[in-house]
């Protein structure tokens, strides 16, 4: 993602401290944010599901493409420096070269979370385990309109996991 760095001009650099929160999970900023240094991590509820380094990297760009809120929180492990986008919508539609980097990146996740649903799929099928309904999840994730989308479980983690 570091092409995307080419585009950084017309927003705001802002310096992190460590600690600083980005953007909060089920908060709606319309922002989109660009790492220029240091190293963010992504969060789900209380738990770190990645951490951000590349520069280049961009935050807050499902928020802004869904027009739903922040998925997720992101926070500063160290000092960081973001490049940040008030009016992301209106920065995305004035270049389209980001435009398609961020849509290259969203199919790249969406191919390696398919690969592994089916590769879990091919693991559980026939087990009678709550594993074994990935194929409801994969055919969901094409057949569901995009209003209809709704991620999360509302069930129990397994304990075991």
């Amino acid at each position: 993602m570091r092409a995307v760095l080419d585009y950084c001009t017309g927003g705001t650099e802002r310096q992190l401290a460590a600690g600083a929160v980005v953007v909060t999970e089920g908060g709606t900023t319309g922002h989109l944010y660009v790492l220029m240094q240091g190293k963010l991590e992504v969060l789900k509820g209380e738990m770190v599901v990645a951490t951000v380094t590349e520069p280049g990297a961009v935050l807050g760009e499902m928020s802004v493409l869904l027009g739903q809120p922040h998925t997720a929180t992101v926070r500063a492990c160290s000092d960081a420096v973001v490049y940040e986008f008030e009016d992301a919508a209106s920065f995305l539609a004035q270049e389209p070269g980001v435009a398609l980097l961020i849509a290259k990146m969203l199919a790249q996740r969406l191919n390696v979370a398919n690969t592994y649903l089916a590769d879990l799929k091919r693991q559980y099928a026939g087990h009678g385990t709550h594993l074994a309904m990935v194929g409801e999840v994969l055919q969901s994730m094409i057949n569901l309109p995009p209003l209809e989308v709704s991620p999360g479980s509302d069930r129990q983690s397994d304990p075991r996991m």
